[in-house]
């Protein structure tokens, strides 16, 4: 094996591939771009195991810093591409976006032994890799995730059992197996064949929800119709004061247009309903007059009347003491009267609210004027209606594992309702991955999902992560089915990320601490 820090040569060159053909630096750019193409709006989910393999075979270079270098070259090509929507938002912000993420791996691969031990390091440092990404900093960014990639996959339902980070952890595991196997590297393949194949068995014993009826009693035909309403409108577009109107009626009139009585449950998207105080004066701009607050209040207590069903709409308003705005899901019953609310928890660092703001205001001229107040955390995410408690998680909510076990918790909510706006995103990337998004959080709450955006995508969503059906950008459509009232907890929900986190820390320090042990060294080999 070569010396530590030999410019260009590894640290375990037996059992050379394909893998290993080319330059460092080129293999890393195509590791990345094969993460980004199998996530959608691509989507070709055994791409994610190609790249994942290039990576881990970057790894076998001596020194700290080239494998900390390949690796921070390997994410900038896949998040690059995956996140490119963020331009168009923060043309600063999206490299230092990138530029964060690639560190965060960067660390990761440094941490990674170059010898044998690689293969039960790679999938734990990348997984706690991800971990950081998706909490800090600013709450986290989970996109872009392989657990996405991995949604259409053959491994998808191991999120049942371990959440996002099982998924994610599975897919580096993947990697890894195939990497040994192109390599003829026969233990590591068989382990890595082996931990996949308990995954996916684990997955389809363990517990998952039942059918529940509206009263609360196990039925196998638990059954109540959806509507799920998309207004359409212009795709790219930033809020504006003269087009709240044109968005409330947008979404009242395809409603009235198109739902189809009986209906149990009719949901809106997040923050259609932008109203302004009775006493505001349109702006002369204006082509209409300002959708006044007692106006759209009254316009949606008779149309939940009118169609007799439970109405959920999302508000966006400022706060009683004016120093804040409110993003928030109302329910309305049958006979029109407001019910409960949930206000919004997990918001949009530099779009709902603004950390370091003096500085941030230096680069950008479109931020918020002033920040969205969060709801409480502590308490579940569930809008008590009178088809019984139903989970929310209103539109950047739905990438955060966290806030959908919020939802369902303890059995509480029945469905998982995803209201969310992505009208202002160019292009399709983001809301793509949000579909992805919520399949991955139907099958990990064993929960139905029902996702509706004022321009698309909506969608429904069984508990297994098949969409039923998908509206596309702009039009003006409502998706009516059937759904399912469901209770009880997976694994995933019952337990979280933890039990990953832990397994991945110690996987990690046992293959650095008692590399011998693991590898079967014998004292004097070097490395």
């Amino acid at each position: 094996m070569a010396a530590r820090g030999t410019q260009g040569r590894t640290a375990d060159t037996g059992g050379a591939s394909v893998l290993t053909v080319g330059k460092p630096w080129i293999r890393g750019v195509l590791a990345g771009l094969l993460l980004a193409a199998s996530l959608p709006p691509w989507g070709f989910w055994p791409l994610s195991f190609v790249g994942m393999a290039l990576w881990v075979e970057l790894l076998t270079e001596s020194s700290y810093w080239r494998r900390a270098g390949l690796s921070a070259l390997v994410s900038v090509g896949w998040m690059a591409p995956a996140t490119v929507w963020m331009v168009d938002l923060t043309p600063v912000g999206w490299p230092l976006a990138v530029l964060g993420f690639a560190a965060m791996h960067a660390v990761a691969g440094a941490l990674v032994p170059p010898d044998g031990r690689r293969h039960a390091a790679f999938p734990a440092a990348f997984a706690l890799a991800e971990l950081l990404r998706w909490t800090w900093p600013f709450g986290g960014v989970p996109l872009a995730t392989m657990a996405m990639a991995q949604v259409s996959g053959p491994l998808a339902s191991a999120a049942r059992v371990g959440g996002p980070l099982l998924l994610t952890a599975l897919t580096a595991v993947g990697g890894v197996t195939l990497a040994a196997i192109l390599a003829a590297r026969l233990r590591p393949a068989a382990v890595g064949m082996g931990v996949l194949l308990v995954a996916w068995l684990a997955a389809i014993v363990a517990p998952g929800s039942e059918p529940i009826d509206v009263d609360g009693t196990p039925n196998d035909d638990a059954l109540i119709t959806v509507a799920a309403v998309q207004g359409g409108g212009p795709q790219n577009t930033r809020a504006d004061v003269c087009e709240q109107r044109a968005v409330f009626e947008r979404h009242l009139n395809t409603t009235l247009q198109q739902v189809s009585a009986p209906v149990d449950l009719v949901v809106w998207p997040e923050d259609v309903v932008h109203p302004s105080p009775d006493t505001a004066i349109t702006p002369a701009r204006c082509d209409q007059p300002l959708l006044a607050d007692s106006e759209a209040r009254a316009a949606l207590s008779n149309l939940a009347r009118d169609l007799d069903t439970v109405l959920i709409v999302g508000f966006f308003e400022r706060t009683a003491d004016r120093e804040a705005n409110r993003n928030y899901a109302a329910v309305y019953d049958s006979s029109g009267v407001p019910v409960d609310t949930y206000d919004k928890v997990q918001l949009v660092p530099f779009g709902e609210y603004v950390p370091l703001r003096a500085t941030a205001e230096r680069f950008s001229d479109e931020l918020p004027a002033r920040d969205v107040r969060a709801g409480a955390s502590d308490e579940p995410a569930v809008l008590d209606t009178p088809l019984g408690p139903l989970g929310v998680a209103i539109s950047w909510e739905i990438f955060f594992d966290h806030r959908a076990r919020s939802a369902v918790g303890g059995g509480e909510g029945r469905v998982l309702l995803n209201p969310t706006n992505g009208s202002s995103y160019w292009l399709t990337v983001v809301q793509t991955q949000q579909i992805a998004s919520s399949r991955l959080r139907a099958i990990e709450t064993d929960r139905w999902v029902v996702q509706a955006a004022p321009t698309g995508f909506s969608a429904v969503i069984t508990p297994e992560g098949d969409v039923i059906t998908r509206t596309g950008i702009s039009e003006s459509r409502v998706i009516q089915t059937t759904v399912e009232l469901r209770h009880g907890d997976t694994l995933a929900v019952r337990l979280g990320a933890w039990p990953v986190a832990v397994a991945a820390a110690l996987t990690l320090s046992l293959a650095l601490g008692l590399g011998r042990v693991l590898t079967g060294s014998r004292p004097g080999r070097k490395l």
